[in-house]
């Protein structure tokens, strides 16, 4: 196909595998995914984990808020048996323990090919705008803040709020950076996007209900990042947009579609 758009996967593959474990990201980036998306959060002592949900409810044995808890009372919780794809009579630390983004970044650096990672930060949280600051003071130490070509992680940040991506462009300008949209707010539908956003990041419904909508961004010079794409029809919409970007569930099948283009 003359436009390939690069592969996402979305919490590492939370169709297959148990979302945010190390296990997950691991098979898909052996299945060929070219990137991956984590969402992260900031725990009560300043640590930065993934875990989508501001509550630990669905996707751990523990109860509570995350931004409540210290690592260390976070690290004891299973992260994996919840999942119908978690081999429960099997002992997989991979995909039942908690991952820290520092133990995110360091597996990617040392697993011998470039990926690209979509690090989506979760607002509104009580920890403001340490979120951020704590982010960008974790990718300078992994050396990953200057968006240097040659890194073998490409870091790009994601929000839905515009105001944690101008935090973002202000502390660390060369990392890139992704507007999330579930909704149209004013102005994006003409291409706009707030200061500090680089890519669009619209939800594949959104695309499906306004269809004029990446051609605009596109027209206006935006990249566009499509989630959560997960089924066939959604796919090929997608793929006829010539999106820059599908993050998907289901990582292989994206790729065994694509393959067949």
């Amino acid at each position: 196909m003359t436009h390939r758009p690069l592969v996402f996967a979305h919490r590492g593959g939370a169709d297959a595998l148990p979302e945010h474990t190390l296990g997950a990201y691991l098979r898909a980036l052996e299945e060929g995914a070219d990137g991956l998306e984590c969402d992260v959060r900031l725990t009560r002592d300043g640590h930065l984990v993934c875990v989508h949900d501001r509550n630990l409810k669905r996707t751990s044995n523990g109860r509570g808020l995350v931004s409540g808890k210290t690592l260390a009372e976070l690290e004891p919780l299973n992260f994996g048996s919840w999942h119908p794809g978690y081999p429960a009579d099997e002992d997989l630390p991979d995909l039942s323990r908690l991952l820290t983004l520092d133990r995110l970044l360091t597996a990617l650096r040392e697993c011998g090919r470039q990926v690209r990672l979509l690090i989506e930060t979760k607002h509104p949280s009580r920890h403001g705008a340490d979120v951020e600051r704590r982010l960008v003071e974790l990718l300078r130490r992994h050396g990953l803040a200057d968006g240097r070509p040659d890194n073998l992680v490409q870091v790009t940040v994601m929000s839905f709020a515009a105001l944690a991506l101008r935090r973002v462009r202000t502390l660390a300008p060369a990392i890139p950076t992704v507007y999330l949209l579930e909704i149209l707010p004013p102005g994006v539908g003409r291409g706009k996007l707030p200061f500090g956003a680089r890519i669009a990041g619209p939800g594949v419904g959104l695309v499906r209900a306004r269809p004029g909508l990446v051609p605009a961004l596109r027209q206006a010079g935006h990249q566009v990042y499509v989630w959560t794409v997960n089924e066939p029809d959604e796919l090929e919409m997608v793929l006829e947009h010539q999106v820059d970007g599908v993050i998907s569930d289901r990582p292989g099948f994206v790729l065994e579609r694509l393959a067949k283009v």
